[in-house]
């Protein structure tokens, strides 16, 4: 069912009206002994997670044990500067941390024919769903998973089911899942309700995750006019209703449409925010259907440091680079460190423009000779200081030199596409 539906490309949903709306969501649910709440990590710092989340603590803290344990998926784990920047206030000893590795319980596998169907044959692999084995265990009579609902090189939209089975999900469901949108091909799916990997998440949820009590507090966010990022939409349900709904208001916010493909853009990464490559390749999933051939993407990363979030899989990225699909699925087939890590191998295809643009990295913690190696172009200081004025004042053309550049200072709040590209993509 459907707890609310709330929002509108024009609307502006303040704390006053979310902390209203968060109170009829725990009187409808009832008395509760025991909420584990998941929200993203502070990788999604701006989803507003981090506000609904501080809400519900404050409001069943003296009524109900709770317990929060943030969707890391394949991310390291939240630092104490990085706890009280989003969660205010919230005791750190409620908070667990997700092992992707270790840690599990299992679901149920998804069949290979189901797979084989959804990539057109391209892959035939049973996929293992295991989950944190505290959300089978905890005894919860809810589970509240709190999230942003956002344009996706995976999932095509982000979130609901994804936080779950994905964020705190183990290491056969990551690995498969992002191979099979990575093969399938990501620009068919960036910005839609439905395609493979959304399906295969269905299909967990639906066949072997009734017993958890799961209800979805999902928000669509996006940046005002005078480029203040706000809350347009707030959506609550235990179904895949709240989805669907959230859904069409986030493509019609976080999908930026463009007439013309660019031929240089530059984007800002945050450096409290992106780290690694692994997350800050954002910067390529998202403007790579707005690219034209032959254009140069240009990333200011003055807080990226390493390519992997972990040191497995920051060792495959540097070994493997950003070569292309290709490379990368005969890399698959012959050799068994990348093959038992598909998620890595996903990235590698995400991370890549495929030869159609260049990508020049402006790394604050990687040498010239590490961009390179991974196949990226080196961008150097110059470029930083050159570039980094024009992207942070805001989203849009600006002149460099006497050269206009589209400029982006949150790879991760929109999806830019030319409107051709888009149109011939899936239509749900």
């Amino acid at each position: 069912m459907i707890f609310f539906n709330q929002g509108s490309p024009e609307d502006v949903i303040d704390e006053s009206r979310m902390a209203t709306l968060v109170d009829s969501l725990l009187s409808a649910m009832g008395g509760m002994n025991r909420v584990l709440l998941l929200p993203p990590d502070h990788t999604r710092l701006h989803s507003g997670a981090g506000i609904l989340t501080t809400m519900i603590y404050e409001r069943l803290r003296e009524s109900a044990y709770v317990e929060i344990m943030p969707a890391l998926g394949t991310h390291a784990p939240m630092g104490d500067a990085e706890i009280n920047l989003m969660f205010p206030g919230i005791p750190k000893e409620v908070f667990r941390v997700h092992d992707w590795r270790r840690d599990l319980a299992n679901l149920g596998e998804v069949p290979a024919a189901v797979i084989r169907k959804l990539s057109e044959g391209k892959l035939e692999f049973a996929i293992n769903c295991e989950v944190n084995r505290h959300l089978l265990e905890g005894n919860w009579d809810r589970i509240i998973s709190i999230g942003q609902l956002v344009p996706h090189e995976i999932a095509g939209i982000a979130n609901h089911a994804k936080n779950v089975f994905v964020g705190v999900g183990g290491q056969d469901t990551i690995n498969k899942t992002h191979f099979l949108g990575a093969v399938c091909g990501m620009e068919s799916a960036m910005g839609r309700a439905d395609c493979p990997v959304r399906s295969v998440l269905k299909h967990i949820s639906h066949e072997f995750a009734r017993q958890l009590p799961l209800v979805y507090l999902l928000t669509v966010r996006a940046r005002d006019a005078e480029g203040a990022i706000v809350t347009r939409g707030l959506f609550a349900g235990d179904d895949d209703e709240c989805f669907t709904s959230g859904a069409q208001l986030c493509r019609q916010v976080n999908v930026r449409l463009l007439d013309k493909p660019l031929d240089r853009a530059v984007v800002y990464l945050d450096p409290a925010t992106y780290k690694s490559a692994w997350l800050g390749n954002k910067a390529i999933y998202r403007l790579r259907m707005a690219m034209a051939e032959g254009g140069d993407l240009i990333v200011l990363a003055p807080g990226v440091a390493s390519f992997g979030e972990d040191r497995e899989i920051d060792q495959l990225i540097r070994k493997y680079g950003y070569r292309g699909t290709d490379f990368i699925l005969d890399a698959v087939k012959e050799n068994s460190d990348l093959a038992s890590n598909l998620s890595a191998a996903a990235h590698l295809i995400h991370g890549s423009s495929e030869g159609r643009f260049t990508v020049t990295l402006c790394a604050g913690g990687l040498t010239q000779r590490e961009v390179e190696a991974v196949g990226f172009r080196f961008g150097h200081s110059c470029n930083l200081r050159k570039y980094a004025c024009a992207a942070n004042a805001g989203e849009g053309w600006h002149e460099v030199d006497g050269e206009p550049v589209y400029c982006v200072s949150d790879p991760g709040m929109n999806l830019w596409a030319t409107r051709s590209s888009f149109s011939m993509k899936r239509t749900t």
